[in-house]
């Protein structure tokens, strides 16, 4: 049973960081991709960043340059270091793995941390 489990979210004030983990559990796919969605109040899921197995990464466009996706495949854990934290990053942020790495291709998801950046 593939089990993916989001920590490290919280209150920051706008220009600080934060560091979120996923510790995923039961997924042996040798090719995959992970990532990070999050989802705003009143606003659609999207996505954030994105790892594949080989190493390639994806960002959108408003958390270039401050926000890093890595993975510690020893350990089978997600991160997420997000810096110069601005409002706008306020929302649920999400987990997902799956085999390929369009937000539909995602079969599994986290529940979820929250992250509220204050101004």
């Amino acid at each position: 049973q593939v089990q993916l489990l989001e920590s490290g979210g919280g209150s920051v004030q706008a220009g600080g960081s934060l560091k979120l983990s996923c510790a995923v559990s039961g997924y042996d796919y040798i090719y995959y991709c992970m990532g990070w969605f999050r989802q705003a109040p009143g606003n659609k899921r999207e996505g954030v960043a994105t790892i594949d197995s080989d190493g390639n990464t994806n960002y959108t466009a408003s958390v270039k340059g401050r926000f890093t996706i890595s993975q510690d495949n020893a350990n089978n854990t997600l991160y997420l270091q997000m810096n110069s934290l601005k409002a706008e990053d306020t929302a649920m942020y999400y987990c997902a793995a799956g085999e390929y790495c369009p937000e539909s291709e995602m079969n599994y998801w986290g529940k979820g941390t929250l992250v509220t950046i204050s101004s």
